[in-house]
């Protein structure tokens, strides 16, 4: 059946979302190039892109809501429905599956309650797989609201999850500190993040990513990135932490279950 027209936005969010989007479209010579920024800031409204955002950004950049809905379709950082406050991505592509992906990615589906693409009762997570995020050397990795979580295995990737259901403090292993879903969206709009200490905290590449590089520079050789099966990286014995032979990354959950 034909849907009705989107309602509008309440006018006093109209014209907060207004000022904020002129604000971005004058960065582009061009406005129709401000669209995927824009849709960050209406996902940043409502946690998703709604009908009515996708209305929003087409009056403003003079699109139709056809060509909008385009875009907003093929990315999939776009949400077209709510979703929670924190977005759990498991990578499941090629090196990450094998090296546990799926099964941490089966747990929390099991430990949570939900299946793929969907939002806990309470509305905090929402479960997702995704495709590569270029960390293959810290595989497998979780993601919540991009952020990376290295080295994951099932039971510290449910750590994960559970230390956000209890509102308990996570860090990142690299990268900003945690924000919320709505947050991210609009920093992804292009608007500063004015936490303290945010934007200095950083994380470059792993050793591995790296490797190439020293050898390209004539650097000399990097010892031992990876560690064999049933080896710990530190050179001990025995069986390791994960069963990719690995320790998984330092942080508040792994702390928590040492």
């Amino acid at each position: 059946m034909p849907q009705l027209p989107a309602p509008a936005y309440p006018a006093e969010v109209r014209a907060r979302l207004e000022a904020d989007a002129k604000e971005v479209i004058a960065r582009y010579p061009g406005s129709r190039s401000a669209l995927l920024p824009l849709l960050h800031l209406v996902q940043a409204e409502e946690g998703y892109v709604s009908r009515t955002g996708m209305a929003f950004c087409a009056e403003l950049l003079g699109l139709t809501t056809a060509e909008v809905t385009a875009v907003a379709t093929f990315y999939t950082m776009y949400r077209r429905r709510p979703s929670g406050d924190y977005q759990v991505g498991v990578c499941t592509n090629t090196l990450c599956a094998v090296m546990g992906g799926d099964a941490i990615f089966d747990r929390l589906k099991e430990h949570l309650g939900v299946g793929n693409d969907e939002t806990t009762e309470d509305g905090k997570i929402t479960l997702e797989h995704i495709e590569c995020n270029a960390a293959c050397d810290f595989a497998p990795v979780v993601m919540v609201n991009w952020e990376f979580f290295d080295n994951q295995t099932p039971e510290s990737a449910t750590r994960l999850v559970d230390d956000l259901l209890a509102g308990r403090t996570v860090e990142p292993t690299r990268g900003a500190p945690l924000c919320s879903y709505k947050e991210t969206a609009r920093i992804l709009a292009g608007f500063p993040d004015e936490r303290p200490g945010a934007v200095e905290a950083s994380g470059g590449a792993g050793p591995a990513s790296l490797a190439g590089l020293r050898l390209a520079r004539g650097e000399e050789p990097h010892p031992r990135v990876v560690a064999p099966r049933g080896e710990s990286p530190h050179g001990e014995s025995g069986p390791a932490d994960t069963p990719q032979g690995r320790r998984p990354a330092a942080g508040p959950a792994a702390e928590e279950g040492a």
